[in-house]
Formats: structure tokens, C-alpha cells, sequence
């Protein structure tokens, strides 16, 4: 297929793993920012790790998706030349300077100011090329005298290849950030890659830069980097403690929470969903004042048509909508579903979603219904049209280990469907409230510990039920929706950004974070 392409953008997209090869939550929330404002132009960057792990685009572009460029960090193999280079010690010792200002994790002008002038040097012809950085001796002694200062790791092999394998995409970033067409500015929704490419190009550029978080990018690569089985861990077993993690898996956390906080630093504006992550962002490096709350929004005139096709009945249908996932915690959801039905023996559990992300955990997903021995009571649906999914599910669940402020809930209380969560991200405050008056609406179903399979699958069996309770929570979460969670206010607050950052002296802030 071929990409669309153009000269310029009014507004580039910095979509990391999401929109338009991924589908769900953040790729159905950037689908409805472009579709929400088509008076700009909006350029798309991707980029995702190798290109086997994504297969054809999940959306269809919108017509103001003038310019769409793929990248893979891990794809990109360039010929690297054999000859050693001797490489300038004063750049690396420039490099070494940056890493302990990292290391104090203090943030400072001058930290942001050497940042700016090594991200100046990473290009071919600078004396932090690639080649500089792969063959260089002065790479070499740098590399060297930090793990005989720092490294907890007994193996300099693993030590040196973890090294380059952290470091090679950024090369990869930056050629992106040379090629990129110009845009009036530039909006990253995460940190990590995508939100370090955005700071590359705030102080390439200088435009202004924005960033939407919806969940909090280093605490999800931390479950993600738990969950590991790549990362050596060359403790013995007398040697390992449980309470202290191990040095490889420590040093990729903290070089992602790196790449987060220099696009904090870059960012004119930084947005989160909710008041924790706000907080969050803050206590992660973002400057406070900086930082503000914007609220998914849903469709209500879409959904409210949705809602109006149910019956009276309530489906005793319990339906898990998202990725089939080790994040989304699925196993959870399965082993809640034989509670349920020990409890209401005529339930089903829907589980609608793509399962093509981690097949092995869809397999391991499969083969634990086999066990629990619920094969007439749990189906796989695949990818479903929520105008068709929900008229027909009695109680939306999520059994999440991570969240932000998830639009499946908010879409489901739209249609008219309560919900039983996990008690993370947001959740909570959708689904009793936030704040005196949001709580005086009531509740909208339940919240359950996470890996709680036992009290979901009560919560559940709870409201399906008890018909007046469900109805109860039927209406909180429609009045929840309607007053708090529309599109249109959240578009509101994205045309003030766009337009505030757009305009002639949108880019109040030099690269180096002082006002201009």
C-alpha cells in the first residue's frame, strides 16, 4: 500500500507502537483527535520495534492524514565500516558528564544544555556518529571505565552488548528527526522513543512540542521489563535477594526513565488523563507548570443510539473488551469467569479482542479454559464493532494490571453497561467518582484488587444479579458520562492547545528550556 506523503504538516503525530498497525485504547483515541479537528493537517510518524511484529494497518486514514512514514528500531541495519576510529575524548567526556548528571538525577540548564549540544553531534559527520559510537576507541575507554565505576555485573560481555543493544536506536531517532518533514508542531503521544524523538526535534527545530501521556510509559516498560525472560541476570542463586532487582533489568528501567524525562524537559505542554499521573509526571521530572488534567471524551450522540437498541433484559454476559495480553491480565479474567459461573450457571464471558499481539499468551489463554473446564461458557470474539458487541454484554470487565483512563469503560457506560475493574489507573474515579459532586451520582458497578479473580467474578455475579442494583449502577454511569466524559469537551481543550502552540509565538521556550 502506499503512503500517503506530503511537503509539510500543520501538526506531526509521534505515535510509538500504536496507531495506525495497533488497534484499541490510545490508537482509538488518536483515530478520533484527527477525525475530531479536520481544519489541520496531520502528519504521522510510527515507530514500532521490528516490522514483524505488526501486520496491516487496523484504521483507515482520515483524509487530513496527509503524510504517514514508518520506522522500525530494530529493522534498521546500516553498514558499518570495519576500520577502528580513534573518535574525540572530549565529546565522550562530555557524554560521561551527561550520564552523572543522569545518574543525580537532578535536572538543571546546564544538564538540558549538554543534552542539546550531544544531540547535535549525533549525526553522520559528528563526533558522536554512529560509527563514532560502534568502533571508536574513545567509545570503547568510556564504556570501559563505566563498568569498572558502576556495574553490579560480573560479566563485561553482557555489560558491553547491553550497552550498544540500549543505545543504537537513538541513532535510528535521529535520522528520523533529520528527515522528518517540517510541521508547525510536533505532538507525541508517550514518552519513550516517540517522546525522545520529539525532544530531538524541539531542539532541532525549536517548534513547539506537546505531549499526551495516557498511562505513564516508564511504569508500563517496568511490568513489561519484570516480565522479561531476555535480560541476564547473572546472579547465583546464593547471591540473589528478591528485594534488590537485577543490574540489567535496573539499568534498561532507568534508561527509559531517561528518555521520559528528557522529553519532559522538551515539552511545552504535557497533558495527562488524571490527577495521579499528573502528580506522577511531576514527581517523574516534568515541570508542574507544565503540566495539566484532559479527560478522555466519547461520542454520546454515537453511543446513545447504541444504548438505545438494548432490551429490558439485563445479558448475563460478563465481556473483557482489549487485547488479548499479559498487561490486560486476561488469566485473571478466565479464572473469575468459573466463580461466576459456579455462581449464575446460564453466564458467559466474551473476550473481544485481537489476539495476533502475543499468540503464546492467547495459547496459555485458551488452554487455562480447557482446564477450568469453561469451553461452553467463555468465547474468543476477535475484533468487534462496539455497535454490535455492546446492546448484547451485560457488565463490561476489566481485569487490567495497568491502565489510564480506559475509553472502554467510558464507552460502555454511554451504551448503558456497568462495569466491575481492576483498581487501577483511573478506574476507580469512573467508575464512583472523583470529587463531591461525581461521587454524588453514585456507583457504576465495582472495583476489585488486582489478580483478585475470586472478588471479580463475585462483583460481577453481584450486579448480574440483583436487577436493582444493576440498574443503579446502569444510571450512574450513563450521568457520569454525560456531564464529565464527552468529546466535545475534550476537544475544547485540544483546539485551545493546538491553537495556543500554532500560533506565531506558540514556541515560547528555547531548546534549552528558558523563556524566550
Amino acid at each position: 500500500m502506499k503512503l500517503p506523503h506530503a511537503d509539510s504538516a500543520d501538526i506531526c503525530l509521534l505515535l510509538e507502537g500504536t496507531f495506525p498497525f495497533v488497534s484499541g485504547g490510545v490508537s482509538s483515541w488518536v483515530n478520533q483527535i484527527i477525525r475530531g479537528f479536520p481544519e489541520y493537517r496531520f502528519a504521522c510518524c510510527f515507530v514500532g520495534s521490528r516490522r514483524e511484529d505488526y501486520g496491516e494497518m487496523k484504521y483507515e486514514l482520515p483524509e487530513n492524514v496527509v503524510h504517514l512514514e514508518v520506522h522500525y528500531l530494530h529493522d534498521a541495519h546500516r553498514e558499518v565500516k570495519k576500520a577502528p576510529l580513534r573518535g574525540n575524548p572530549e565529546m565522550f567526556e562530555k557524554v560521561d558528564r551527561f550520564h552523572r548528571a543522569v545518574r543525580s538525577r537532578r535536572v538543571s540548564r546546564d544538564r538540558n544544555r549538554l543534552f542539546s549540544e550531544l544531540i547535535a553531534e549525533l549525526g553522520d559527520h559528528g563526533a558522536l556518529s554512529e560509527q563514532a559510537f560502534l568502533r571508536s576507541e574513545a567509545s570503547w575507554n568510556l564504556i570501559s571505565d563505566s563498568y569498572r565505576r558502576y556495574s553490579r555485573d560480573p560479566s563485561f560481555v553482557d555489560y558491553f552488548w547491553t550497552v550498544r543493544i540500549m543505545h543504537a536506536p537513538i541513532w535510528t531517532l535521529q535520522r528520523i528527526a533529520e528527515n522528518l518533514i517540517p510541521a508547525g508542531m510536533y505532538h507525541s503521544i508517550s514518552t519513550g522513543y516517540a517522546g525522545f524523538l520529539g525532544a530531538m526535534l524541539k531542539r532541532r527545530t525549536g517548534k513547539p512540542l506537546l505531549l499526551t501521556e495516557h498511562g505513564i510509559y516508564t511504569k508500563e516498560r517496568k511490568i513489561d521489563l519484570f516480565q522479561s525472560e531476555w535480560i541476564s541476570d547473572n546472579r547465583g542463586l546464593a547471591e540473589r535477594n528478591n528485594a534488590e532487582m537485577a543490574y540489567f533489568r535496573e539499568k534498561w528501567i532507568h534508561f527509559f526513565e531517561e528518555l521520559g524525562r528528557e522529553c519532559y524537559q522538551a515539552a511545552d505542554q504535557i497533558v495527562a488523563l488524571y490527577e495521579a499521573n499528573r502528580l506522577r509526571q511531576i514527581q517523574d521530572g516534568a515541570p508542574a507548570e507544565r503540566t495539566r488534567n484532559i479527560p478522555n471524551g466519547i461520542n454520546l450522540p454515537a453511543l446513545q443510539a447504541i444504548r438505545a437498541r438494548r432490551g429490558e433484559a439485563i445479558p448475563a454476559v460478563a465481556c473483557l473488551i482489549g487485547r488479548v495480553v499479559p498487561i490486560k491480565d486476561v488469566k485473571t479474567f478466565l479464572r473469575a469467569m468459573r466463580t461466576l459461573v459456579n455462581r449464575l450457571p446460564a453466564a458467559e464471558g466474551w473476550i473481544a479482542g485481537p489476539e495476533d499481539e502475543d499468540p503464546e499468551y492467547a495459547e496459555e489463554c485458551r488452554a487455562l479454559i480447557q482446564s477450568l473446564q469453561l469451553e461452553n461458557h467463555v468465547h474468543f470474539l476477535g475484533f468487534q464493532k462496539i455497535a454490535d458487541l455492546l446492546p448484547k454484554v451485560g457488565v463490561v470487565v476489566l481485569s487490567s494490571i495497568s491502565e489510564a483512563l480506559p475509553l472502554v469503560l467510558l464507552e460502555g457506560f454511554a451504551a448503558g453497561v456497568p462495569a466491575v475493574s481492576t483498581d487501577v489507573g483511573s478506574c476507580r474515579q469512573l467508575v464512583e467518582g472523583f470529587g463531591e459532586e461525581d461521587r454524588a451520582l453514585g456507583k457504576a458497578g465495582e472495583v476489585v484488587s488486582i489478580a483478585n479473580p475470586e472478588a471479580l467474578g463475585n462483583a460481577v455475579a453481584d450486579l448480574l444479579g440483583d436487577p436493582r442494583r444493576w440498574r443503579a449502577a446502569q444510571r450512574a454511569g450513563i450521568r457520569r458520562v454525560e456531564r464529565f466524559y464527552t468529546q466535545n469537551v475534550m476537544f475544547d481543550a485540544y483546539r485551545q492547545l493546538y491553537g495556543s502552540l500554532l500560533s506565531p509565538t506558540g514556541g515560547i521556550r528555547s531548546v534549552n528550556g528558558e523563556d524566550c
